[in-house]
C-alpha cells in the first residue's frame, strides 16, 4: 500500500508564486551597524501610494547578547492585494524566500505584516 500525497494548492496560484519569486528584486535602502532595510520589488504588485516597491524588509541584528543570537526580521507588504486571505500561501512563500535570500535561515524571529495574512514565525537551525 502506498501513501498518496495530494497537493491542494491551486495550479494558478502555484504558477503565480513561481513567477513572483523568479521576478523578486531587492535594493538596500539603509544600513547601520545593527540593522539593514531592503525594498522588495515584485512583478505583479506595487505600493499604492508611491507605485514603487510593495514590500520592505528590516533586519535587526542582536549584537549585544551573544548567548542566544537571533536576527529579528520584519517584512511589511504595502500592496492591499497581498492583504487578502486568498493570497496567504503567496505571502508565506514570498516571506520564506525573503528570509532565505537575505538572512540565510540563521536563527531568526520573523514578523510579517500583510493585513489578514500577518503572522510570526521562528527559524532555528
Amino acid at each position: 500500500m502506498s501513501d498518496k500525497i495530494i497537493d491542494v494548492i491551486d495550479e494558478e496560484l502555484k504558477k503565480q508564486i513561481d513567477e513572483e519569486i523568479k521576478g523578486m528584486i531587492f535594493t538596500k535602502n539603509f544600513r547601520s551597524p545593527t540593522a539593514e532595510e531592503w525594498y522588495v520589488f515584485l512583478p505583479s504588485f506595487k505600493d499604492p501610494v508611491t507605485g514603487g516597491a510593495p514590500g520592505k524588509t528590516i533586519i535587526h541584528y542582536n549584537l549585544y547578547d551573544t548567548k542566544h543570537i537571533f536576527i529579528n526580521t520584519t517584512i511589511i507588504f504595502d500592496d492591499p492585494a497581498l492583504h487578502k486571505s486568498k493570497l496567504h500561501r503567496l505571502v508565506y512563500a514570498l516571506a520564506d524566500e525573503i528570509v532565505n535570500r537575505l538572512v540565510g535561515y540563521a536563527d531568526t524571529l520573523l514578523s510579517v505584516h500583510s493585513g489578514e495574512n500577518s503572522y510570526n514565525a521562528e527559524y532555528k537551525q
